[in-house]
């Protein structure tokens, strides 16, 4: 079994939603890191050197690959990445080697047998 790694920028107040959604599109589970920041197109706005912007979370998805490309388009559905400039992004890797996910293997196998 081969996995890709899903890596989504959202703001925290969508993680709740966009976690939902992936689970619901196929994964099993995600690491968060809370506060993270980034800058796109236009830097942060400041006020007397204070940030005016939401706090941010990444979240981490190790997913099967055939169950990848659905679980990616659901995170950028829900979190509305291509309605609303900044609201977040989410991009895949590929994974050479994974170890320490015996179980979700056990449990992905029929997943993945029956989209395929």
């Amino acid at each position: 079994m081969h996995f890709k790694m899903i890596i989504s920028l959202v703001d925290d107040d969508k993680t709740d939603a966009i976690m939902d959604a992936a689970r619901e599109a196929g994964a099993t589970g995600a690491t968060v890191i809370n506060h993270a920041r980034g800058e796109g197109l236009k830097p942060s706005k400041t006020f007397f050197g204070l940030e005016l912007e939401t706090q941010r979370d990444m979240l981490i998805f190790l997913v099967e690959e055939h169950l990848s490309r659905k679980i990616l388009e659901k995170v950028a559905e829900v979190g509305k990445f291509d309605e609303n400039v900044g609201s977040g992004i989410a991009f895949q890797i590929d994974v050479d080697d994974v170890i320490g996910v015996g179980k979700q293997i056990r449990k992905l196998t029929d997943v993945v047998e029956e989209e395929l």
